[in-house]
């Protein structure tokens, strides 16, 4: 059996939450999450708002350190590409692809040298020299995508990029991802869109509450995941 490339065991993570100068909560984001990560795979993950999906993603890469249990990791290079990850938004939209891939961990020569690949991906040719606060939602995100894409990494960590921007842009999006799949590319891919989880998640981890509720293959997982939210809504309704 194929060695996992990153472990989690027991892993939680708390933080206190101020009411008032006197009194604090503690809010827990993520309890007793253990799985694996295998070299190659993509593992995709689902959960309703607040479960935590975000948070998995950030102590994945180095950017939350859990409180509890512990993460053992066997490659170099892990990357976050979540919407506007580092951008400035009075720089431009070439020093932005910049700053956010060097910000990915890689030297800046290597973002230079790929800089041309990552604005015609992004198809922002006629812009990426203008301020990132003129761009769109959907011409940031392409632009982070973008980045990402290009660089090298051992996990590639993707937050719900793929479900941004016009239609075209993301079937290029999948069919790129497609491509990094094909080459071995280990991907952990957070979306709210189950059908790109179907169709491009070796398995799929369902979050609730901070918890895991249920780590399996995908048709599995998202039949579980569905039916679990028509009877929440259906319940819902009644009261």
């Amino acid at each position: 059996m194929t060695e996992p490339i990153v472990t989690l065991s027991s892993v939680g993570l708390s933080y206190k939450t101020r009411h008032s100068f006197f009194r604090h909560t503690y809010r827990t984001a993520l309890k007793d999450v253990s799985f694996d990560i295998v070299a190659g795979e993509t593992l995709g993950v689902v959960g309703g708002n607040g479960s935590g999906k975000s948070t998995l993603l950030r102590i994945l890469a180095g950017i939350y350190r859990p409180n509890h249990g512990h993460i053992v990791t066997r490659c170099e290079r892990i990357m976050l590409l979540s919407l506007a990850l580092g951008f400035d938004p009075e720089l431009s939209g070439r020093d932005n692809a910049l700053l956010s891939g060097v910000l990915l961990g890689n030297r800046r020569k290597e973002v230079a040298k790929c800089l041309d690949e990552i604005i015609a991906f992004a198809e922002l040719e006629d812009s990426i020299d203008e301020p990132l606060k003129t761009y769109s939602s959907g011409m940031r995100s392409r632009l982070g995508f973008s980045v990402a894409l290009t660089m090298k990494a051992d996990v590639l960590l993707i937050d719900e990029v793929l479900s941004v921007g016009d239609i075209g842009f993301r079937q290029k999006a999948e069919h790129a991802m497609r491509a990094k799949l094909a080459s071995d590319q280990t991907v952990v891919l957070v979306s709210h869109s189950l059908e790109q989880l179907r169709n491009l998640s070796a398995r799929v981890l369902w979050l609730d509450d901070g918890m895991v509720k249920l780590l399996g293959d995908p048709k599995t997982v998202l039949s579980a995941y569905q039916r679990h939210n028509a009877e929440r809504a259906a319940s819902q309704k009644k009261t």
